[in-house]
């Protein structure tokens, strides 16, 4: 199988593209108790050390109260592989996150995400030589 394939989740299509600042997971349709667990699963497949992660859920369309541990789980691991990451939500999505009063990076788009990415990477560039000359 050649491109990028799907990977169909009882309601919910995924798709990982590894771009060059960050990878980029993108969730379609609905997230729900019957497959939470796999979406889960598949999302932290595609947290690397090497490399920003992107959750990108502007087109799920329903996104139940139990979902939000998908998020959950996401962050931590990315806290514990040390990468930034950043969310791109929908309305439901979106609704759930402050039903709930939880807060996580979020981006208006997958190029904004990016565009932060590259700003972070471009700041740690310029610190580096004032670093290195400290500890010289």
């Amino acid at each position: 199988m050649y491109g990028n394939p799907a990977f169909d989740c009882a309601g919910a299509q995924i798709h990982a593209v590894c771009r060059q600042l960050a990878t980029v997971v993108t969730v379609e349709g609905v997230i729900d108790d019957t497959n939470i667990e796999r979406v889960t699963a598949l999302a932290l497949r595609f947290v690397i050390a090497e490399k920003p992660f992107v959750l990108d859920l502007s087109h799920v369309s329903s996104f139940s109260g139990h979902a939000l541990s998908l998020l959950s789980a996401v962050d931590e691991g990315c806290f514990h592989s040390g990468v930034e990451w950043s969310l791109i939500t929908s309305a439901p999505v979106m609704r759930a996150m402050q039903a709930a009063g939880l807060g996580f990076p979020v981006a208006e788009s997958i190029p904004d995400a990016l565009h932060h990415f590259a700003d972070s990477i471009d700041e740690r560039r310029r610190l580096l030589p004032l670093l290195t000359k400290k500890s010289a």
